[in-house]
């Protein structure tokens, strides 16, 4: 009887980052040239390593997985928050709140395993060369991504559904711009404790144990390096290694910042923060990251721009006066 005279959740209210009108157009701005740039740098990326047959090898294969995620997980969140901040109410559906929440959740939890396996792909190019296609061949490749993939989808189907069994009586205002596990369950009137348990396995399972398989990973590749007589052969082995490095720092270590730190230490606003880190920023920086630092990339990039500027020129120049 008393859960029958409970109201039931039909929306729930997104507070994102504030109300004040000339701050909320400035975010919108912000948010907004952040997003294109995510969504166009990380198609870029994309359409480099696929038209390049030099780039069709693991490292690039893995690194389209990535720009593909990073486009996933902008484009589930961040498009949804820029038009609340142009409407008055800011709402999103029940269901909406239920598919935004398990796509995000899909994505993060894939990509910390893809990182893990850019690791370990790192780990077998420079500590075992002369194996490594043969280690890392392309079926190899392809049965790591889908296991990867299907791991993070059953992961997060787990969570959604744990999630949206409690019961929601009301309140319905979400401290926050997108549906995430955590500000959710914030508003359940139901008892978290497994929820709060599923999260924490989760953490150690796939997020602790990711992150110490690369942290061993490149304790063996650094080893490898320095064993490495030429000075110019250990700047190239490094340099292949930077890039996936400085993302794995940028990722994991928002990541832990939100999701590991005590509740006690930790405020909505902060986690906001830490949340449009990598929603939307780190994102962005992934494709400047591994085009600015990767002289392969770099190389195919101006190769295919001069390619298509000389189609456009030799097209004009057949062109009937």
């Amino acid at each position: 009887m008393e859960r029958a005279n409970q109201s039931i959740v039909l929306e729930f209210i997104l507070l994102g980052f504030s109300d004040d009108p000339d701050l909320e157009v400035l975010l919108f701005i912000i948010f907004f040239l952040a997003y294109m740039i995510a969504v166009l740098g990380n198609l870029l990326i994309i359409l480099v390593i696929y038209f390049s047959h030099n780039l069709h090898t693991p490292m690039y294969f893995f690194l389209g997985n990535l720009s593909f995620l990073d486009i996933g997980s902008t484009s589930t969140t961040i498009p949804n928050m820029l038009v609340n901040i142009l409407l008055e109410k800011k709402v999103i559906s029940y269901l909406g709140c239920v598919v935004q929440l398990y796509m995000f959740t899909w994505l993060c939890i894939t990509e910390m395993m893809l990182l893990t396996i850019m690791a370990y792909d790192r780990y077998a190019a420079i500590c075992s060369p002369l194996t490594y296609r043969t280690v890392l061949n392309w079926r190899v490749c392809v049965q790591g991504a889908s296991v990867m993939w299907a791991v993070g989808a059953v992961s997060a189907m787990a969570h959604t559904i744990a999630t949206f069994r409690l019961s929601f009586c009301g309140p319905n205002r979400i401290s926050h711009f997108f549906c995430e596990i955590p500000p959710v369950l914030m508003l359940s009137c139901s008892d978290t404790t497994l929820n709060e348990v599923m999260l924490i396995t989760t953490d150690i399972i796939l997020g602790l144990l990711c992150f110490l398989f690369i942290i061993i990973s490149y304790v063996f590749i650094v080893l490898a390096i320095l064993k490495i007589r030429s000075t110019t052969g250990k700047q190239k082995a490094f340099a292949t290694c930077a890039s996936h490095l400085t993302v794995v720092i940028l990722y994991y270590g928002t990541l832990f910042l939100t999701y590991v730190q005590p509740k006690s230490s930790s405020s909505p606003e902060q986690r906001k923060v830490m949340s449009a880190l990598y929603t939307v920023f780190i994102p962005m920086l992934n494709p400047i990251i591994y085009s600015m630092r990767n002289k392969e990339v770099k190389d195919a990039l101006k190769k295919i721009i001069q390619n298509r500027l000389y189609s456009c020129l030799l097209t004009f120049v057949r062109l009937p006066s």
